[in-house]
Protein backbone atom coordinates (compact mmCIF):
# COMPACT_ATOMS: atom_id res chain seq x y z
CA UNK A 1 0.00 0.00 0.00
CA UNK A 2 1.27 3.17 -0.99
CA UNK A 3 2.12 5.61 1.63
CA UNK A 4 -0.22 9.03 1.43
CA UNK A 5 0.53 10.86 4.40
CA UNK A 6 3.01 13.05 2.79
CA UNK A 7 0.39 13.94 0.32
CA UNK A 8 -0.06 17.69 -0.93
CA UNK A 9 -3.32 17.96 -2.80
CA UNK A 10 -4.50 20.27 -4.78
CA UNK A 11 -7.42 21.34 -7.39
CA UNK A 12 -6.61 23.09 -11.20
CA UNK A 13 -7.05 26.30 -11.14
CA UNK A 14 -9.67 26.06 -14.01
CA UNK A 15 -12.14 24.15 -11.36
CA UNK A 16 -13.91 27.20 -10.67
CA UNK A 17 -16.84 26.91 -8.50
CA UNK A 18 -18.82 23.96 -9.94
CA UNK A 19 -19.99 22.70 -6.47
CA UNK A 20 -16.95 20.27 -6.00
CA UNK A 21 -16.57 18.55 -8.82
CA UNK A 22 -13.12 18.08 -9.53
CA UNK A 23 -10.33 15.95 -8.95
CA UNK A 24 -7.46 16.30 -6.81
CA UNK A 25 -3.64 15.83 -7.66
CA UNK A 26 -0.92 15.36 -5.60
CA UNK A 27 2.67 15.05 -7.46
CA UNK A 28 4.74 16.21 -4.38
CA UNK A 29 5.63 11.82 -3.54
CA UNK A 30 8.92 10.63 -4.69
CA UNK A 31 7.83 8.66 -8.05
CA UNK A 32 4.56 8.62 -8.07
CA UNK A 33 1.12 11.26 -8.89
CA UNK A 34 -2.32 10.49 -7.01
CA UNK A 35 -5.34 11.42 -7.61
CA UNK A 36 -8.72 11.77 -6.03
CA UNK A 37 -12.35 12.46 -6.15
CA UNK A 38 -12.38 16.13 -4.67
CA UNK A 39 -16.13 15.41 -3.31
CA UNK A 40 -15.05 11.46 -1.39
CA UNK A 41 -11.68 12.89 0.07
CA UNK A 42 -10.96 9.89 2.14
CA UNK A 43 -12.11 7.26 -0.96
CA UNK A 44 -10.44 5.69 -3.34
CA UNK A 45 -6.83 7.06 -5.24
CA UNK A 46 -5.54 6.46 -8.19
CA UNK A 47 -1.64 6.06 -8.80
CA UNK A 48 0.62 6.94 -11.99
CA UNK A 49 4.01 7.34 -12.35
CA UNK A 50 5.22 10.51 -13.03
CA UNK A 51 5.92 9.60 -16.62
CA UNK A 52 2.15 8.07 -17.71
CA UNK A 53 0.68 11.29 -15.99
CA UNK A 54 2.81 13.55 -18.14
CA UNK A 55 1.37 11.63 -20.85
CA UNK A 56 -2.08 11.90 -20.05
CA UNK A 57 -1.44 15.63 -19.42
CA UNK A 58 0.02 15.94 -23.02
CA UNK A 59 -3.02 14.14 -24.23
CA UNK A 60 -5.39 16.00 -22.73
CA UNK A 61 -4.09 19.29 -23.33
CA UNK A 62 -3.92 18.07 -27.73
CA UNK A 63 -7.24 17.03 -26.94
CA UNK A 64 -6.80 13.74 -27.63
CA UNK A 65 -9.72 11.15 -27.17
CA UNK A 66 -9.80 7.55 -26.20
CA UNK A 67 -11.76 5.49 -28.45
Amino acid sequence: MTDLSGARWRKSTRSGDNGGDCVEVADNLPGIVAVRDSKDRTGPVLTFTPQVWAGFITGAKRGDVAG
